[in-house]
């Protein structure tokens, strides 16, 4: 290959994840324009709820509603990180030691994301933020999220230390943590995501708690990297090195610059 490394393909599982950034953007642009042309007409944002929900946010809904109910359902298109915890993607390693790396450290990020969310949520008890500043934060979360799955993950690099988001330990926490702010706001429209992403958190802990053998990469063949079928990794670095790439180019620009 004259020296060059082959250039990996994007997964179909990579490309929904870029799919999911694309929408998730947009919606997030979406409702940011339709709440500050509110603003700008001195309206109040309008509460969802029955009859009375606006057309972006009713389209917010279905999409991470239909989301959420298909993440209860094992899927070939989902990644190695949510799906590990079905029994169908189970395979026995042959070994018996249950590993998982920083487990503990689950706690730790869920005191922070308590204690952030508790600012937010007392900034809404205060009148600070509106309902429209708190279902900004849930879709500015569902972007942060894609982010965190494409590009980089403080949660991983920092407090959990797992090698990839196949091995992650809280994979399944997302949608609990991106409808966090919906706490705070009363209301069959709202609570109705909540339900759900909590649904999905405590199926995840249940599942976790009896069966570890599923989540841990040394007793479950499926978390193994040659099974994987999101190959993110392989992605990220051709990011690294892109990157690289143009720092070093950035960098003999400028010294060209300088020297003229």
């Amino acid at each position: 290959m004259d020296g060059k490394k082959k250039r990996q393909k994007l997964t179909v599982v990579s490309m929904i994840h870029y799919f999911r950034l694309i929408y998730r953007s947009v919606l997030f642009i979406l409702l940011a324009v339709e709440y500050v042309l509110y603003r700008v007409q001195s309206r109040v944002f309008p509460e969802p709820g029955i009859g009375r929900q606006t057309a972006v946010s009713l389209i917010i809904w279905t999409v991470f509603a239909v989301e959420m109910v298909f993440r209860f359902f094992p899927s070939k298109y989902e990644s190695p990180g949510c799906q590990k915890q079905f029994k169908r993607n189970y395979i026995k390693s042959g070994k018996t030691e249950i590993k998982i790396a920083d487990n503990n450290a689950t706690m730790l990020v869920a005191l922070v994301w308590a204690v952030l969310n508790c600012i937010f949520g007392a900034l809404y008890m205060l009148d600070i933020f509106d309902k429209g500043i708190m279902f900004l934060l849930c879709l500015a979360y569902s972007v942060c999220d894609m982010i965190c799955i494409l590009f980089y993950c403080p949660f991983q690099s920092i407090l959990l230390k797992n090698k990839c988001c196949g091995s992650c330990r809280i994979y399944n926490w997302d949608y609990a943590m991106m409808f966090t702010p919906l706490l705070f706001i009363r209301g069959v429209f709202t609570w109705s995501l909540l339900t759900l992403a909590v649904a999905l958190l405590v199926r995840w802990e249940i599942t976790f708690y009896k069966y570890p053998e599923r989540f841990s990469e040394n007793t479950n063949r499926y978390l193994e990297c040659s099974n994987c079928t999101e190959k993110l990794c392989m992605h990220k670095k051709q990011l690294g090195r892109l990157r690289k790439q143009i720092e070093e180019y950035t960098s003999k620009k400028i010294g060209r610059l300088k020297k003229d």
